[in-house]
């Protein structure tokens, strides 16, 4: 994540709390499109999916405990101030994919739009919030503490984990579901590094 601009104008609570929800909804949405598909997410929720799948335990609440650790390493390396809009993001994340199905019910998704599409969603949900100085923590925050205080690369450490998640999965998923779901991690990847370019955006 690029460091703020000292010199532009910085939203507002009412800005930050829009956006924190904005991001954290579409996010929701593409965790509901990857579920109905069968498919798998990166990082910490690519982590929590693998465990609901496996278990069949609620995905909010894995993903919000699994997420807890995390907060360590976010302190640590991006501050109290991103730490506590990451811990609500996380939070309203854990409660919008549980509530997203009581309001939409999808009988059927072929699962190469569903990563596609739902890649595309989650990556303009993480680009509101990168924007709005948070995440949805996890294996993020802890690829930018190694970065940090190792000089590990955090994007080397977030595809590793990633590739990592993935060969896990084929424990449970099928080799074409998890190809589908490395697909959508593209997608997500995409929508961030061209939209997300230090100079482009001013507002912090």
């Amino acid at each position: 994540m690029s460091a703020p601009n000292p010199a532009a104008p910085r939203h507002t609570l009412f800005e930050d709390i829009q956006g924190l929800l904005a991001g954290t909804l579409f996010v929701a949405l593409a965790v509901l499109f990857f579920k109905q598909a069968g498919l798998l997410f990166g990082g910490t929720a690519g982590l929590t999916l693998l465990a609901h799948y496996a278990t069949g335990w609620n995905f909010g609440l894995l993903y919000f405990f699994v997420s807890m650790p995390f907060y360590v390493f976010a302190v640590r390396a991006l501050g109290w101030a991103f730490t506590i809009k990451t811990f609500f993001a996380v939070a309203l994340l854990s409660v919008l994919s549980e509530l997203l199905p009581h309001f939409i019910h999808l009988d059927w998704m072929h699962p190469v739009f569903a990563a596609l599409m739902g890649g595309q969603l989650a990556g303009a949900g993480l680009l509101m919030l990168i924007r709005h100085q948070s995440s949805l923590g996890g294996v993020g925050v802890l690829a930018v503490w190694l970065q940090r205080t190792r000089g590990w690369n955090a994007g080397t450490v977030q595809l590793v984990a990633d590739a990592l998640i993935l060969s896990v999965a084929l424990i449970w998923l099928s080799p074409w579901l998890v190809a589908i779901s490395a697909l959508g991690a593209v997608a997500v990847n995409m929508v961030i590094a061209i939209n997300h370019r230090p100079g482009r955006y001013f507002g912090v």
